[in-house]
């Protein structure tokens, strides 16, 4: 997260919509196929993947860096340069003001992007319901199967799986993507993943190579 902006203002993780973010990229060309973005890394995820980049943003439990105000700040100077914004994490659903921030959004005429591994279906359910997201970049773990021993937690699959139909149902355009990480995902594991992925009709979908992961401290 070095090209992240981080803010002084800790005493304030809450504000605006109600988002805790613990990180912010004020430009990215990659974050949204094709669109230029600015893309809010929301604070704390409920799964403990080996391969995350982004540990510093796992506890829900830490502040915030960023204000929610700056972002919109930040909008508002960049209207007609920018074409939306990315809610990425962490696992950006696990924030209750999550749905306010992209009202926001949307009412500065921006679109919306989420990143998500669908841990919550119920509150995914409701953005989409709601016709907040414009496109949805869906970390697809591994087969089935597989999925409580990358996420390290029980039970992960089903709503991960919960989720990815209720976008598909709901018309938003989506892009599956999955990380490899060759310490988490071998050979028989990666050949049921696109079997299963052929099963599902998943077109297109993104194989990602996992980054190391410095530890620090």
């Amino acid at each position: 997260m070095s090209d992240r902006d981080r803010a002084s203002d800790r005493d304030s993780d809450r504000d605006g919509a109600g988002l805790v973010i613990g990180g912010w990229s004020r430009l990215s060309t990659c974050d949204w196929p094709g669109r230029l973005v600015t893309t809010v890394f929301t604070q704390g995820c409920p799964w403990r993947c080996g391969y995350c980049h982004n540990r510093e943003l796992l506890d829900a439990r830490a502040p915030g860096s960023v204000r929610w105000r700056r972002v919109l700040e930040h909008l508002e100077r960049r209207r007609g340069l920018l074409d939306g914004v990315v809610f990425s994490g962490g696992e950006p659903l696990l924030q209750p003001g999550l749905g306010a921030a992209m009202r926001q959004v949307r009412r500065l005429g921006f679109g919306v992007g989420l990143h998500t591994g669908g841990a919550f279906p119920r509150r995914l359910g409701h953005l989409v319901d709601a016709g907040l997201l414009d496109w949805v970049g869906f970390d697809i773990k591994s087969a089935p199967g597989a999925y409580d021993r990358i996420t390290a937690t029980a039970n992960s699959a089903a709503p991960a799986l919960r989720s990815l139909a209720l976008v598909r149902a709901g018309g938003v355009a989506v892009q599956t993507r999955t990380t490899i990480d060759p310490d988490l995902l071998d050979a028989g594991d990666l050949a049921r993943l696109r079997h299963w992925l052929s099963q599902q009709r998943l077109n297109g979908h993104v194989w990602q190579q996992a980054r190391p992961v410095t530890e620090t401290g």
